[in-house]
């Protein structure tokens, strides 16, 4: 027999330096990237593009981490894993982080520069600090196509980004309108719907001023939370039958502050005439619902704000004050002018932009569109048909329900940085859209052309992502391979603003669905369930958290953690274990390999040679994979990665390494090497196991097993466990768990009885004879695991004070006579027993209280019933050992 040394691991495991050697090993070999010609069945995961602005935090390292797995335990399993990543210009954020320096360093605004000089800034930007994110994701051990690597504003994508635009407007679904739109004072652009986040409950209030009527016979008076867009007013609203106001429908109001006069219309559809006064005032250019009011009666328009949030020349005397010094000044003129009729506090919901928190604006102005109807049925309806399904499953109500209600989407943004709308005009107006700069004006011919200033939301280029980072509108071979892909993983809070776009637009101009799976994760939050934020100081930094415990003990703590439906609550307790749990197959690995010498890879396993603890683990391994394949393929990572958890640290550390100690320090040759092979084919199939959960630690240990001829350079790319019908199925390895739970209850009764730690016990037993048979062939177990001494059948007698358990029909006695003070151990149950109940009858008051289970968490609940029911058993198992004692 052949033999082989084996290099030494040493004593423990340092993510640090074994995590950046094997991360550049797989890079430099290439083995990240898939052939798009490869003959392999593809699986293919684009990658949600962080910021190019950003700096990871714990939602990358989530998605990096599922993404991950996904792609490794694909790759492992045969197919051509493609996971294709790339980052955002991420528009408003990125100028305005350049902006800020160029303030801070030469006390100049972009206006100053120009806006040539100004995106020449932004790209020096980018080239300096775009790649930190990259590099950080790296960190994480991202087993991304790093070759395949796009940016949202590179020349392909920008290609894609026209072309897309022209063939909608061609298409009549891009069109330009006037009309109100969201819009942030601050960032001085137009917001979509979804990039308002609306506070409900804000404190407000309402403020009633009087119109007087033009002709003099009396007044109308009108509510509003928003005093300064009086000035914009253009009629006066009342419910056609409320006869308070019906004779008053045509009639005009003086405007205070305007030379105008105004009209009092009848409007059915707004109008409440129980609600306030039941006259309402109307500004159809600050308002959306007043607008919908100004297009039914044919109203004036008139914007009194500019886009910096002050009112304009329609301000008359207020003109040039901020929006919040008018609404107290507008205030306090009405009621010198004897027209303020009184205010109360007001509930009101208070939209606010979702990047600076400023209060948004309802503002009338020229936007471009995206007629969203005509592409939300066919995604609407593929998601009914299963062309793609949403996981967890709850998520497709809410994606349904915002698609049935869509509404035309913005995308016109007013910034400098991102993709150019491809429109241009001519000194007449006339609109020219194309996909490079038209020679001259397609309409009069004039050849002095001005494009568009604006840009697009940067959601209408990522809303491409699937398709344009593989090469459209070319029909690439990438293209072919990889559309569809086949998992889109990313956060729920962007389901609206990416998933259902992508959706749509791969439709469109694909006619597939962009992928066959969107798997949601849940959110990170603190241990307690609080929301991190930098205000609260519970942000947990991933890459502070790599730097203490490794890469490969954050990633499994957030595999582990991740159950569908539920949020992360991130503990450092649970990294902490994590890494306890890489070292503990570090120095399974280290005490395995010192009996590596007598494995020959060149021949197969013995089967005539191996014992009942080596068919028991065989067994344990093939049924591990096969439930931790079926978790994967259902994206249960919590419970994928909680069953290789649980079969390397109890089923082969725990239990098989010590089980199979007495063969390889006192076994025959033949025996020796039997079971040192099945050791290290188990250990090496742990290892493809868990690798696609923590890659670095496993290629580190793989990389110094006895390899059979042909195993390839990597662990990343050997093949995963395939799961063995006829190994799974074994009667023998099954009868071998009677003895496990033996063991497992005499280590239970020892600590329970409190039999000295290092006391040698004799063990009786009573059993059917072939079982007895079979057990005291194996007492050597029972000796080494449970430090039994005599395994002795019922037949020379049970022996007094001896509580017994049943362990699968096998009654066990453990004699206790000479080994504990029986006087002394019924006072300590009873000391246990007493304070038990106690703690049992305070948990079983408090589950008890209707106000308590009405208020507290589910979760809470579900804690404490799980404790209540532990605490039931517990205390059982202490007054049947009083029994028995006192009877001995």
């Amino acid at each position: 027999m052949t033999t082989q040394t084996h290099p030494e691991l040493p004593k423990g495991y340092e993510p640090g330096d074994v995590e950046q050697r094997w991360y550049r090993f797989w890079l430099e070999r290439g083995l990240f990237h898939a052939d798009e010609s490869s003959d392999k069945p593809p699986f293919s995961i684009v990658m949600p593009p962080p910021n190019v602005t950003g700096s990871l935090h714990m939602g990358h390292a989530v998605f990096v981490t599922l993404q991950d797995v996904l792609t490794r335990w694909k790759r492992m399993s045969g197919f051509n894993a493609m996971w294709l990543p790339g980052v955002d210009h991420a528009g408003i954020a990125t100028q305005m982080i350049v902006e800020r320096e160029l303030k801070k360093t030469e006390g100049l605004s972009r206006h100053d520069l120009g806006r040539e000089k100004f995106l020449e800034r932004i790209w020096a930007w980018k080239e300096k600090y775009g790649s930190r994110i990259t590099k950080q994701l790296e960190v994480l051990g991202a087993s991304a196509d790093w070759e395949r690597e796009r940016f949202t504003m590179d020349d392909g994508l920008s290609k894609a980004v026209r072309e897309v635009f022209v063939r909608l407007y061609e298409e009549g679904l891009i069109y330009q309108a006037s009309r109100l739109i969201n819009w942030c004072p601050n960032d001085r652009t137009a917001l979509s719907d979804l990039e308002v986040e609306h506070e409900e409950g804000a404190k407000g209030e309402l403020f009633e001023f009087a119109y007087q009527l033009s002709d003099g016979s009396g007044e109308i008076v009108v509510a509003t939370t928003r005093p300064e867009t009086m000035l914009g007013d253009t009629a006066v609203a009342v419910h056609p039958d409320d006869e308070r106001y019906k004779g008053l429908i045509g009639k005009t109001v003086k405007h205070p502050f305007a030379d105008r006069e105004i009209p009092i219309v009848g409007d059915s559809i707004l109008v409440d005439p129980a609600f306030g006064t039941g006259a309402v005032k109307i500004t159809p250019a600050h308002d959306f619902n007043d607008f919908e009011v100004g297009k039914r009666h044919g109203l004036e328009m008139i914007n009194v704000l500019d886009a910096t949030g002050k009112l304009n020349e329609n301000g008359g005397p207020f003109a040039g004050m901020d929006r919040f010094a008018a609404r107290a000044a507008v205030k306090e003129k009405l009621a010198e002018l004897g027209l303020a009729r009184g205010e109360k506090e007001h509930i009101l919901p208070l939209g606010r932009c979702q990047r600076c928190n400023t209060v948004v604006e309802p503002w009338l102005s020229t936007q471009w569109y995206v007629k969203m109807e005509p592409l939300a049925k066919p995604a609407i309806e593929a998601v009914e048909q299963g062309d793609t399904v949403f996981i967890p499953e709850s998520w497709t109500n809410t994606y349904m329900s915002w698609m049935r209600d869509i509404h035309d989407w913005c995308i016109s943004r007013q910034l400098w940085w991102g993709h150019r709308i491809p429109a241009w005009y001519c000194a007449d107006g006339h609109v020219n859209v194309a996909r490079e700069a038209p020679a001259a004006c397609g309409t009069c011919g004039k050849a002095e052309l001005r494009q568009d200033d604006d840009v697009l939301d940067t959601w209408f280029s990522s809303g491409l992502w699937p398709f344009s980072t593989l090469g459209w509108p070319e029909q690439t071979k990438s293209l072919e391979t990889f559309y569809p892909t086949t998992v889109m993983e990313t956060g729920f809070d962007i389901i609206f603003f990416w998933v259902a776009r992508m959706m749509m637009m791969g439709l469109h101009f694909m006619g597939k669905v962009p992928f066959q799976t969107v798997f949601l994760h849940p959110m990170v939050r603190d241990e307690k369930g609080e929301k991190m934020s930098k205000t609260k100081g519970n942000v947990i930094d991933p890459l502070e958290v790599t730097e203490k415990y490794g890469a490969d003990a954050l990633r499994f703590t957030l595999a582990a953690m991740t159950a569908q439906g539920r949020d992360i609550k991130l503990s450092l307790e649970r990294v902490a274990g994590y890494k306890a749990f890489a070292n503990k197959i570090w120095n399974a690995a280290r005490f395995s390999m010192l009996h590596m010498g007598a494995v020959d890879m060149s021949r197969p396993l013995d089967e005539a040679m191996i014992s009942d603890a080596d068919r028991w683990i065989l067994t344990r391994f093939h049924r591990a994979s096969a439930e931790v394949i079926e978790a994967l393929e259902s994206f249960r990572f919590n419970e994928a990665s909680n069953r290789v958890y649980q079969f390397i640290w109890r089923e082969l550390c725990d239990w098989y390494i010590e089980l199979v100690k007495p063969r390889l320090y006192e076994g025959t040759p033949e025996e020796k090497a039997a079971s040192a092979r099945v050791l290290r084919d188990v250990l090496d199939g742990s290892l493809r196991l868990l690798h696609p959960f923590m890659p670095f630690v496993t290629e580190e240990i793989w990389q110094k097993l006895p390899r059979a001829e042909g195993d390839p350079a990597s662990l990343m790319i050997a093949a995963y466990p395939s799961p063995d019908p006829d190994r799974m199925e074994d009667a023998e390895a099954d009868r071998f768990d009677t003895l496990i739970e033996i063991v497992q209850a005499v280590r239970s009764l020892r600590v329970e009885l409190s039999v000295p730690e290092g006391a040698e016990v004799e063990l009786y037993f009573d059993a059917d004879a072939a079982t007895a048979s079979w057990l005291e062939d194996r007492a050597i177990w029972l000796g080494r695991l449970a430090k039994v001494k005599a395994f002795v059948p019922r037949a020379k007698g049970w022996p007094e004070e001896s509580p017994s358990v049943l362990v699968r029909g096998v009654e066990l006695r453990l004699p206790i006579t000479g080994l504990v003070d029986r006087a002394e151990l019924l006072a300590k149950l009873a000391k246990e027993e007493q304070k038990l109940a106690i703690d049992l009858e305070k948990l079983e008051k408090r589950l008890g209280n209707p106000g308590f289970v009405a208020k507290a968490p589910p979760e809470v609940i579900e804690k404490d019933r799980a404790l209540a029911q532990e605490m039931q058993a517990r205390l059982g198992k202490i007054r049947e050992n009083q029994e028995r004692i006192s009877k001995g």
